[in-house]
């Protein structure tokens, strides 16, 4: 059902990956201005692509086993973004200054609420299971 916890996860990690990458800037340029997500269209469409995972994993709350591949594959996608700013933050210019940018830090975010959210999945899972040794 909707109401689950681990629909309030997976909403958190839609927005988080969808929402607030728009307005934290993941580092500086040459000439010292902020780089934000929507200015890399590479980036932005990993982030979409999380936030649409998370936005359909809510509705497919009928089919667990699906929701739970669809969080593990986020997941994935949010350890390449992860990746991706770590190689860009240790290539800059500048070395791995972390006060670069903030945005740097919402795939981690995102992989703790979907860590999160699968765990209760596979609790409400493993639950339906139990249920059906007893008939």
């Amino acid at each position: 059902m909707i109401q689950r916890i681990q629909t309030i996860y997976l909403l958190l990690a839609a927005i988080v990956s969808g929402v607030l990458c728009m307005y934290l800037p993941y580092g500086l340029g040459e000439n010292g201005e902020e780089l934000y997500i929507k200015e890399d269209f590479f980036l932005l469409g990993g982030f979409m692509g999380s936030s649409m995972l998370s936005l359909i994993s809510i509705f497919l709350f009928k089919n667990r086993k699906l929701q739970f591949v669809l969080g593990r594959l986020n997941i994935l996608l949010n350890f390449i973004l992860l990746g991706v700013f770590v190689y860009w933050s240790l290539t800059l210019p500048g070395g791995s200054d972390p006060m670069k940018g903030i945005g740097k830090f919402i795939p981690i975010i995102s992989i703790v609420l979907l860590v999160m959210a699968n765990k209760a999945i596979k609790k409400d899972e493993d639950l339906v299971k139990s249920v059906d040794r007893l008939r």
